[in-house]
């Protein structure tokens, strides 16, 4: 059988299964639905030949199971919180913080945020954005000079 037909027939099959497996161990719906399709993915990628329907049901469920115990580890690492449009401030002085940061372009204003806000190294934020490593530093120490000169008053 071809591997398209072959997947084909596992989601068609075992969708329905698969999420709810990683929505009862992972409670939200949209992760859960991720854990799925990284099970689909890893079908593709490693093109196991199942002996019968209960074989793959079984190894379909296992990845997910073991993708869902991943996504809950990565939790604990590094909580998700949401990015919010306006961030709070209830000090003039953190408000006007606020807004310099905003003003940065979005490569410096991502590497602030994710450096400042969410605590990641700089390798972590480099894995994460898809640069190297120096790139980050260079954002983070571009975005601390514009911010030092906005803060100041001076143009830049």
């Amino acid at each position: 059988m071809e591997q398209s037909n072959r997947l084909e027939a596992l989601v068609t099959t075992y969708e329905n299964t698969l999420f709810r497996a990683a929505l009862a161990i992972l409670a939200d719906p949209h992760e859960a639905q991720d854990a799925v399709q990284d099970a689909y993915v890893k079908f593709l990628e490693k093109q196991p030949q199942f002996q019968d329907g209960e074989h793959a049901r079984a190894w379909l469920l296992k990845v997910t199971a073991n993708g869902c115990k991943s996504r809950l580890r990565a939790r604990k690492r590094h909580p998700v919180t949401e990015l919010l449009d306006t961030y709070p401030a209830p000090e003039g002085d953190s408000r006007e913080l606020v807004e310099a940061i905003l003003s940065l372009p979005a490569n410096q204003r991502a590497a602030v945020h994710l450096h400042y806000y969410e605590g990641y190294s700089t390798g972590e934020i480099a894995a994460i954005l898809g640069q190297r490593p120096g790139t980050v530093r260079s954002h983070l120490s571009r975005a601390r000079e514009a911010l030092r000169t906005y803060l100041k008053g001076e143009e830049p």
